[in-house]
Order: C-alpha cells, then structure tokens, then sequence
C-alpha cells in the first residue's frame, strides 16, 4: 500500500468516520478539546497563519441561544450534543505574524494590510484548520457534526468577541448507536485528478 499510515488510523480518520448525527452524552472534557487542539495545531496554513478561533458552547443558557440561531433540522441533534464548538475566522489574524511568522515579520503589512486579502485569507486558513480540527476529533476517538446551517450574524453578535466570521457549528461527542446516515457517494479518482 502507498500510505504510511495505519489502516486502521486510516479507518478511524477518514473511511469509517462521517458527519454524526446522534451522540451518546458521555461528557466531552476540556482535557480532551485541548489535547486535540495541541495536535492540530501543527496543520500547515499560509504564513504560518493561525485565525480560528474556537467557542465552546457549554452551558445550558448559552446553548439556548445557540440553537435558536440555527436552521430548524440542526436544532435537536445541537441540543442533545455533549459539546458545541462554534469555529470563527479572526479578521485581524494579522496582528500575531509578526510571532508566528518570525522569519519575515513585515507579513503583517506588506500582504495584509488591506482589509479584503486579509478577510479572504482569515477563510481559506481558518477553514483548514476548522477541517484539522474535525480530524483531530476524530482521532480522539470522538466524533463531529460540523453544520452551516445558521443565522451568521445572530452568532457572530451573541458569541463572537471582536472582528470574527463564523464558519461553522460542530456538535462534538461519542456516536450513538444511530449517529451516521448510510454513507453517501464520493468521486472517483479519475473525475477529480488531471495531470497536464
């Protein structure tokens, strides 16, 4: 096999995990979001970017309010979920390259100092890191429900602190017995990949 890693890594990763949909209410710990964040963090992003930002939603009030911000089919499944993370993109991600990028701290100004290029790449980097943080879910032995069905500026004005877009909600825990849907059809090789 051409893949270095596990097979059964491999399953836990990507061909036996999916969107879950109904989850056990073994509790998810600070503990455990941490050590996933600890790991996800070496994910590559341009400039060494790091713009998500996580919400933990866990209290009941603050649940409350979430699930009134979401699309009616994302509400139960929100509410029964151990945990809720709402991933944001931080629009000023630009201010930490001077740390994070310290080879070429002028980043900051001389790529990001107008505010279009530095919203479009607050997305594209957060929303990689948002995908590192559902597989590093994932190889927690946990599973995810990320989900953009959702009013962005109700959750932007109640839970996200200064300039940050929201890119998705992700219900977070142990799958039930009847958390998957049957799996749904990829693409195969030949209908994604052209060689030139």
């Amino acid at each position: 096999m051409s893949l270095v890693l596990d097979p059964a890594a491999q399953d836990l990763l990507f061909r036996e995990a999916r969107t879950a949909n109904a989850f056990t209410d073994e509790p998810v710990t600070d503990e455990q979001v941490q050590a996933i964040y600890d790991l996800v963090k070496y994910g590559p992003t341009a400039f060494n970017q790091t713009p998500l930002r996580v919400v933990l939603v866990r209290s009941p009030e603050a649940r409350e309010r979430l699930v009134s911000h979401l699309a009616e089919g994302n509400r139960a499944k929100t509410a029964a979920a151990p945990l809720v993370a709402i991933l944001a993109a931080d629009n000023e991600f630009h201010e930490e390259l001077p740390t994070l990028f310290p080879h070429f701290p002028q980043a900051k100004d001389v790529f990001f100092g107008e505010r279009p290029v530095r919203e479009s790449a607050a997305v594209v980097n957060a929303s990689l890191q948002a995908a590192y943080f559902i597989l590093g879910i994932r190889a927690a032995g946990l599973a995810a429900g990320p989900m953009t069905g959702y009013d962005a500026a109700g959750i932007q004005k109640e839970f996200l602190d200064g300039d940050h877009t929201p890119l998705m909600v992700v219900n977070i825990g142990k799958p039930a017995e009847d958390a998957w849907f049957p799996r749904s059809p990829r693409l195969s090789y030949e209908q994604v990949v052209t060689t030139v």
